[in-house]
């Protein structure tokens, strides 16, 4: 193991096992370099090493800090059925958690939620997979939720629906009803469409520079690309949703119930 490796790993393990706590300032690298007996290039390769797997932040003119790390998101399978099971409960009841306070363990006043809605053309891709003409009329909505301690919100979403089909309720048109109790499963239950199954299709690639920026990570950080494929009952594609998640703070969970001999 090469030497920047080595101080590397010393210092992982003391911020893993708490002797560096969150938020605490290294000391400067000529004290580091000298208690590790290396040369300070060597050290600050070893800190570079740290910084790309968010175990620290280098603040220019400022010093080193142990990185505070960021609220954790586990995204399983069975939040689907989870939000049906909620669908047709009364409004008190759906107000007073939501699917990101699901994945997450917050609460609702944890949380800052910002929509945007707009009109949209079905582009070749997601006319394939609606099974509409391309050109056809979208609504898009984005959807950024952060926690109110941090400035990056936990995923970057674009959700599409048929604009003629999801306008028979106006207010499923409208920014302003957001955040909707029950989501997009409770708004889709007010112009009669029930959801039959979701598919997930999910891969992983470096982010683009926007993402990197909108989403707060750290070079080196991968991110998750979830599509959501949401069909009803009469075997119709109604909601589509790409979803950007970070790689950092992300663990999907998948449960498969398997039937018995």
């Amino acid at each position: 193991m090469a030497k920047y490796e080595q101080i590397a790993d010393a210092l992982r393990q003391s911020i893993r096992a708490g002797q560096l706590g969150p938020g605490e300032r290294l000391p400067a690298e000529d004290k580091l370099a000298a208690r590790y007996r290396t040369s300070v290039p060597t050290l600050q390769r070893a800190l570079s090493e740290l910084v790309a797997e968010g175990l620290i932040d280098r603040r220019h003119g400022v010093g080193t800090f142990v990185r505070t790390p960021r609220r954790r998101v586990e995204r399983s399978n069975e939040r689907h059925q989870w939000e049906k099971d909620r669908v047709r409960r009364s409004e008190a009841e759906r107000s007073r958690t939501g699917s990101t306070e699901h994945d997450t363990g917050l609460e609702a006043s944890d949380l800052a939620f910002h929509a945007e809605y707009r009109e949209a053309e079905a582009d070749e891709d997601l006319a394939s997979v609606f099974g509409v003409p391309v050109g056809t009329r979208l609504l898009e909505r984005i959807y950024r939720t952060n926690c109110r301690e941090e400035d990056a919100p936990f995923a970057l979403v674009h959700s599409y629906l048929v604009h003629d089909v999801v306008a028979a309720n106006p207010d499923l048109l409208d920014a302003a009803h957001e955040p909707w109790p029950g989501g997009t499963q409770n708004q889709l239950y007010t112009i009669g469409v029930e959801l039959d199954r979701i598919e997930e299709r999910i891969t992983a690639r470096p982010p683009t520079v926007e993402e990197a920026e909108a989403l707060g990570l750290k070079k080196g950080v991968s991110v998750i690309v979830l599509r959501k494929i949401c069909t009803d009952t009469d075997d119709r594609v109604v909601e589509v949703s790409d979803v950007t998640l970070c790689g950092d703070r992300t663990e999907l969970v998948f449960t498969t119930p398997l039937k018995r001999w």
